[in-house]
C-alpha cells in the first residue's frame, strides 16, 4: 500500500513525505511545486521511467531525456485538466523515432499507472523531439 503524510508548515505551505523523500507543495507557487503541477510532474516521471527502461532494453543509446507537460485547464470548478500534451526530447545519434514512439506508447498504454488514471478524465497527447 502506497502511503505520504503531508504536514502543513504555513500558509499555503505543505512538506509530503514518502518513505524518508520530501517534496515542498505550494499553493501560491512561491515555494515549492503547486498540487497540479505534481500532477504533472508525476506523469512526466512515471512515463520517462518507463521509457528509459524500454529504451535501454531495446538498445538504444541516449545521451540526453526531456519531457515538457503541458496542460489546459477547465474554466469551472473544481478546475480540472481538459487536455495533457507531453513532448519527450531525446537526445540520439542515430536513432530513428520509430523505436521512440513504440517506447512511449507502451508506457503510456500498458506500463504508466499515473497516465493511466489520469486518461480516464483527460486526454493526453504526446510529440516526440529527436536530437542529433
Amino acid at each position: 500500500m502506497a502511503k505520504t503524510t503531508t504536514t502543513w508548515k504555513k500558509d499555503h505551505e505543505f512538506e509530503a513525505d514518502h518513505e524518508g523523500n520530501q517534496i515542498k507543495i505550494d499553493g501560491s507557487h512561491k515555494n515549492g511545486h503547486g498540487p497540479k503541477a505534481l500532477l504533472l510532474s508525476a506523469i512526466a516521471g512515471c512515463s520517462g521511467i518507463d521509457v528509459v527502461d524500454i529504451l535501454t532494453k531495446m538498445r538504444v543509446k541516449f545521451s540526453d531525456l526531456i519531457i515538457e507537460v503541458e496542460a489546459d485547464q477547465t474554466d469551472e470548478h473544481p478546475k480540472v485538466y481538459k487536455d495533457i500534451n507531453i513532448t519527450y526530447k531525446l537526445k540520439s545519434a542515430n536513432e530513428n523515432e520509430e523505436k521512440v514512439r513504440k517506447a512511449v506508447d507502451l508506457s503510456l498504454e500498458k506500463y504508466c499507472g499515473v497516465s493511466a488514471m489520469l486518461k480516464k478524465n483527460s486526454p493526453i497527447h504526446y510529440t516526440i523531439v529527436l536530437e542529433r
